[in-house]
């Protein structure tokens, strides 16, 4: 048997094994502790990426772990809406409401279990404007999205983008395109931006390489203990969530959280963001008027 099919069987079977088994606990949970977030006054954001699984394990246990990390911004991938897997519940309204996180959106990619199903943000700032952008995918297989977010953070315009790409294994080449589809979309920003999703692939990836020729990895920079965020019984567990910033944004310190509320791990990222560098102003230098003769010449 190749090596990439007995992996492609690997993963499929991790992924069934997580989504029949909601109540198993893994034995490297931890707590969540992370230091306290800097201060808004200077410039301090707490930011999370969070694929939950549709919540089949519980969204109480999804809420608490946002609750726990007190972040201000929370991208999130898997989210069901009006689904009978959430028992008809909006679940970014319910997240929104148990975690104080009020402003949220939702963005469907594809109907599941009676329901919508796509990717969602919760924000402790006001929404100013959301929209939502079709990526490219093979024909039959399931919609992706990239969705933007025009927030004020600490009284500058932000853009925030969520997404979740194509799934492993295979489909390299494919997500590439999608990659290169979002980085056209922010290269048209002049904002301050922040990428936030389940990627699908490694860091070492062409995808991710692409990504990361116009934004930090703020884990790369700034990560404490593990990387992995995707946890797999036999082989190596991956690294295939991430936040990635612009150069507006310092990275202060990140951390996956090794968590059980999903068959993820959420990433969380303290940042700084900078202020605006301003052209100097041009000194006005005034002469002196010069004297002017009323004779004539």
């Amino acid at each position: 048997m190749r090596i990439d099919r007995l992996l492609a069987g690997l993963f499929l079977a991790s992924s069934l094994a997580c989504a029949s088994s909601p109540s198993t606990l893994r034995a490297d949970a931890e707590p969540v502790t992370l230091p306290a977030p800097e201060s808004e006054s200077e410039g301090g954001l707490r930011v999370m990426t969070f694929n939950i699984q549709s919540a089949i394990r519980g969204l109480d246990k999804v809420s608490e772990v946002i609750r726990s990390a007190s972040p201000d911004i929370v991208a999130l991938q898997e989210v069901d809406v009006g689904s009978r897997r959430a028992n008809g519940l909006d679940q970014p309204a319910e997240l929104a409401r148990r975690t104080g996180l009020k402003y949220f959106a939702h963005f469907r990619t594809t109907s599941l279990f009676g329901g919508d199903y796509g990717v969602a943000i919760l924000s402790r700032f006001p929404l100013e404007s959301v929209e939502q952008h079709p990526l490219p995918v093979e024909t039959g297989t399931e919609p992706r999205t990239v969705a933007r977010v025009h927030m004020k953070v600490h009284g500058q315009d932000v853009s925030v983008y969520v997404t979740h790409l194509t799934r492993r294994p295979f489909n390299g080449g494919i997500r590439v395109r999608q990659s290169a589809a979002i980085m056209k979309l922010m290269a048209a920003d002049p904002r301050p931006k922040l990428l936030m999703g389940d990627m699908n692939d490694t860091p070492d990836s062409g995808s991710l390489r692409l990504l990361k020729r116009e934004l930090a990895d703020a884990f790369d920079l700034r990560g404490e203990g593990r990387a992995d965020t995707y946890p797999l019984p036999v082989i190596p567990n991956l690294r295939i969530d991430y936040v990635l910033a612009s150069d507006r944004f310092m990275p202060r310190h990140s951390k996956v959280l090794r968590v059980t509320a999903s068959d993820h791990y959420p990433v969380v990222a303290d940042l700084t963001l900078l202020e605006p560098v301003r052209a100097p102003t041009a000194e006005v230098v005034e002469r002196p008027h010069e004297a002017v003769s009323a004779s004539s010449p």
